[in-house]
């Protein structure tokens, strides 16, 4: 059985795929999936995850971007951007304890991505953060 820290990759490599303009990849997501094992209650939580992100793609998009500093969205790397929205929409939409989207986020980057993003990706999800906190 799959992790939740896999089926947060599987939803990133999903994400990436439909942000470099592969529109049709939502007809493959299953075949994903299951090809990384991720089924049942896993397999539920990542597709709960792909859609609420693609769902409200707007709202988070623009949250993201409202807390950029230097960037705009549109200037980041496409893998950073997929971590961004999946940690931004479980940060903003979902009872996931806040530390731990952050973390996942954090571990995903140090994956995926070269070695300056960790620090990135933590810079701008602890500002949703804290302005999740004030509202």
């Amino acid at each position: 059985m799959a992790t939740r820290h896999q089926v947060r990759e599987a939803v990133v490599s999903i994400l990436y795929a439909h942000d470099i303009g592969n529109s049709e990849i939502e007809k493959f997501e299953d075949d994903i999936l299951e090809d990384k094992k991720i089924r049942n209650k896993q397999k539920e939580f990542a597709l709960e995850l792909i859609n609420g992100v693609l769902g409200s793609l707007d709202e988070i998009d623009g949250e993201i971007d409202k807390h950029l500093k230097e960037w705009n969205l549109k200037e980041i790397g496409h893998i950073e951007r997929a971590i961004l929205r999946l940690s931004a929409y479980e940060l903003l939409k979902t009872d996931i304890d806040e530390a731990v989207a952050i973390n996942e986020a954090i571990e995903l980057s140090k994956t995926l991505c070269n070695d300056n993003v960790p620090k990135f990706i933590n810079g701008v999800l602890g500002s949703i953060q804290k302005d999740k906190r004030k509202k």
